[in-house]
């Protein structure tokens, strides 16, 4: 009897292990579940259209340089900031890309490391005068805002140039070939799916049985919550083999959601921008180098705004007077719904991934019921709204 009652209590015991991490968890975990349960319900609501290959694979391609802007925009939130300008930036690169390559002739490749390198420097002049003059970060990037909005019409004289070089489209357009040759699936690209679902699990369950990351999870929620995320790897990658395949633009995302998860895990220049974000003044103290670290966030986001625009670019085959216009409110509103708080040092890579893609899926699945742009728009600022009035209840709760 005694090992009854013990075993009872050691089960109810875990079981308030587990409601309490998630009560102190909701922000991570609560995203996930919402996106989930907003995919189920478009699933059904369009007849499974939603997740029919074709769709998921435009659905990919038309969220992707929201997805790239917003790895920069989490760094920028965390650090207790804001960039206004990206939108505009990433037209006005779009614009440069243009002039180079269709007028000027100049070779892809090089054009993309020139825009690469001017939205660099676009972002570091910003976050120069935000990190040494501390000019707040919504001045300045407003004025970047309407500066190279302007630009781009100055650039363009008014007009529409392209079409792009087919080599560059394929950044957009372009899908991993199959060396299998497999008729109407591409072998390689769920391959290659379904390892990096592989390797994904294999490393976390390293991390967790090696004594990394958070220790608090219990290990079925853990193990659970990996198990579902690699399923859903494999499952997304059949479906995309079942059309072209993975496209060029969804690896680029993967190795840059790669890299800048490891940044902000595993790296000291991680921590310090979280640092900053905490407690700018501490960190300060504590031997930051907090305004060189301020601006390299802001140069970081001109880069992967620079990213954007020639994707976006190569995906439209043409760049556009009106390129950019309110993708800033759509990048900032993915990482805010991802979790990231607005009082900063709080926000995963992975979050602003999930956050940007509840926007994709909305968008996508709104217009496939229908439902108008002013309805859209409208939804999408309620989303937002509870997603930021969660966040400041669950800090007072806390």
């Amino acid at each position: 009897m005694s090992q009854e009652v013990a075993g009872k209590m050691s089960g109810d015991s875990r079981g308030a292990l587990a409601a309490g991490f998630l009560r102190n968890h909701m922000r991570e975990y609560g995203i996930l579940i919402a996106l989930i349960v907003i995919m189920a319900f478009f699933q059904i609501a369009t007849d499974g259209i939603l997740l029919r290959p074709v769709n998921l694979t435009n659905l990919v391609l038309q969220n992707s340089y929201i997805i790239v802007m917003a790895l920069g925009m989490l760094l920028v939130i965390v650090a207790g900031h804001i960039d206004l300008s990206v939108g505009s930036v990433m037209g006005f690169i779009g614009a440069l890309a243009a002039v180079m390559m269709v007028t000027y002739d100049i070779n892809p490749l090089v054009t993309s490391v020139v825009c690469m390198a001017v939205g660099f420097a676009i972002g570091a002049a910003q976050g120069y005068w935000i990190a040494y003059f501390k000019i707040p970060s919504f001045i300045v990037t407003l004025a970047g805002l309407l500066i190279f909005k302007g630009a781009i019409l100055l650039i363009l004289g008014g007009a529409s140039i392209g079409p792009f070089p087919n080599f560059f489209r394929l950044l957009s357009t372009g899908f991993l070939p199959d060396v299998f040759d497999a008729t109407r699936f591409n072998t390689l690209s769920f391959l290659i799916g379904a390892g990096v679902a592989v390797l994904v699990f294999a490393f976390a369950m390293k991390q967790r049985f090696s004594g990394e990351g958070d220790q608090d999870e219990p290990t079925a929620l853990f193990v659970g919550r990996q198990l579902l995320v690699a399923a859903a790897l494999i499952y997304l990658s059949w479906l995309m083999a079942n059309f072209r395949g993975l496209p060029n633009v969804l690896v680029v995302m993967a190795i840059l959601i790669a890299i800048y998860s490891f940044i902000t895990n595993k790296t000291t220049a991680g921590r310090r921008v979280y640092a900053i974000g905490g407690n700018e003044k501490a960190a300060k103290l504590s031997g930051i180098n907090t305004e060189r670290l301020t601006m390299l966030v802001f140069a970081n986001m001109g880069m992967l705004a620079a990213l954007g625009g020639l994707i976006f670019a190569a995906r439209l085959n043409v760049a556009q007077p009106k390129a950019g216009q309110v993708v800033e409110l759509d990048v900032i509103a993915a990482v805010f719904i991802g979790g990231a708080s607005m009082r900063g040092g709080v926000g995963t890579i992975l979050g602003a991934v999930v956050g940007a893609f509840i926007m994709g899926v909305l968008n996508n699945g709104m217009s496939l019921l229908g439902i108008g742009i002013d309805y859209q728009q409208m939804i999408k600022g309620l989303v937002l709204l509870a997603a930021v009035i969660f966040d400041v209840l669950n800090k007072r709760d806390g």
